[in-house]
């Protein structure tokens, strides 16, 4: 590490720093990566598309996921350099220095805790549906202390139990997904129902809007790879695994946004879009299971994210950006247990005191700044290591610099709330920049 706090190159030096076990596979890299995207986007977002595009919603999934899939392309080439956790800050902080590092650390954060608290708040709210007493104020307060509790302490026993817990839930979404997409393409085959409805506005601002819903729907890989130095062959199996991930998810959501344009009259009259369509090829039970498979969605998203956001306040921490007791590994387990319980006690509070929308808002332009910073990552580590990269994004630097022309696009669309929270975080962060930069020189 130099003078400016920046390292010159991603090493892990056995004795050093405490070391994590590297237990993840492939497999559970791709389930973790799926997991992580396919949250509860899918049944909410196809009615909210479908409002703003009709019928060329179809179309607007297939192009949302070549846009996604030029991030992800630059993320998979950052990931192919690094073996260590921390995911885009440690892309950040050792390809645009420190203070860059701090900045797309806090904004992964909130977004990371802000999403995960959105699923929480709609975990609920879908729970009430089956058992009303979880409407309650009290009752809500404490099936989310039940439920998150019981993610932090699967994760804290050992990173192969959460990650099998996120695998389950991975598998467990994927089946009423599968009911849904496999009713509803032989009712639209036999019936052949075709939607009348027609959006209204401009159109140029309706394919932006839908586009940039979609952005989000698609959004998650990126922190697939804070955990990193729990996997067993990052620098190999990361690539694969996110695109893999992103085949997956683009074909289920192109199938499921089909199905509900053909099958609902005036999709945005919904904001169920799966539960309502297939009450109409399924019935009440073909209702009744796409709530319950958002149940399910929803906290295996929330798995996904209770195993790798831990991951990122312990990178910080190892870096000498956050407090030191949240680097800390437990002895018996060889997880960032501190780490687990900020996650766990953050989501808790920002889902207790605040709502879904709220919670969704937060992680709204914070996404397009780390996807910002890991373009230029890209463009600069490409300099000063030309041959760090196993997996190397084609075209020279068309790509990134087309990542980067879409987040300016893309942050037209972003609301001055936004905007203000925005403002707030880079604050935060500037003042984290200033206190380890003045603690520095005690520490060298």
């Amino acid at each position: 590490m130099d003078l400016s706090g920046t390292p010159s190159a991603p090493s892990t030096v056995p004795g050093h720093k405490p070391q994590l076990l590297r237990s993840m596979g492939r497999m559970t890299l791709t389930a973790l990566a799926l997991n992580s995207m396919l949250g509860n986007g899918i049944f909410g977002l196809p009615s909210l598309v479908a409002s703003k595009l009709g019928a060329a919603s179809i179309c607007a999934v297939l192009a949302a996921a070549l846009i996604n899939g030029i991030f992800l392309a630059c993320f998979s080439e950052l990931a192919s350099r690094f073996s260590e956790a921390g995911g885009p800050y440690l892309y950040a902080r050792v390809a645009l220095g420190r203070f860059a590092g701090i900045q797309v650390g806090w904004f992964l954060w909130l977004t990371r805790l802000s999403a995960a608290a959105a699923s929480a708040n709609l975990f609920v709210a879908y729970l009430a549906e089956f058992w009303t007493p979880a409407g309650s104020t009290g009752m809500r307060i404490a099936v989310l202390t039940l439920f998150l509790g019981f993610l932090a302490s699967i994760n804290i026993i050992g990173v192969g139990a959460g990650a099998k817990l996120s695998n389950v839930f991975t598998v467990a979404k994927l089946v009423p997904l599968t009911i849904f997409i496999a009713a509803g393409l032989l009712y639209v085959v036999e019936v052949h129902p075709h939607s009348s409805f027609s959006p209204s506005g401009s159109l140029t601002a309706n394919w932006l809007d839908g586009l940039f819903l979609l952005f989000f729907a698609y959004g998650g890989f990126d922190a697939a790879l804070i955990p990193m130095s729990e996997a067993k062959n990052p620098r190999k199996d990361a690539p694969l695994a996110l695109f893999s991930a992103l085949a997956v998810l683009t074909l289920i959501f192109a199938l499921v946004q089909l199905i509900v344009v053909r099958v609902l009259n005036d999709p945005a009259a919904t904001d169920r879009p799966l539960a309502t369509a297939a009450h109409q090829f399924l019935g009440a039970g073909g209702a009744a299971l796409m709530v319950a498979g958002a149940m399910i969605s929803v906290y295996g998203h929330l798995t996904a994210y209770a195993l790798h956001t831990p991951r990122l306040t312990f990178a910080l921490a190892q870096s000498g950006d956050f407090p030191a007791l949240f680097g800390k590994v437990n002895a018996r387990f060889r997880t960032p247990h501190a780490s687990i319980l900020l996650f766990a006690l953050a989501v808790w509070t920002l889902a207790v005191t605040g709502s879904y929308r709220l919670n969704a808002v937060l992680s709204v332009g914070s996404r397009l700044i780390v996807y910002g910073a890991a373009c230029l990552a890209v463009m600069t580590l490409r300099r000063s290591d030309p041959d760090g990269a196993w997996f190397s994004v084609p075209g020279r630097d068309l790509i990134p610099v087309t990542g980067l022309l879409s987040c300016l696009l893309f942050f037209t669309r972003v609301g001055r709330w936004d905007l203000g929270i925005i403002a707030v975080v880079a604050l935060v962060g500037v003042t984290n920049w200033m206190v380890v930069r003045s603690a520095l020189p005690q520490r060298l």
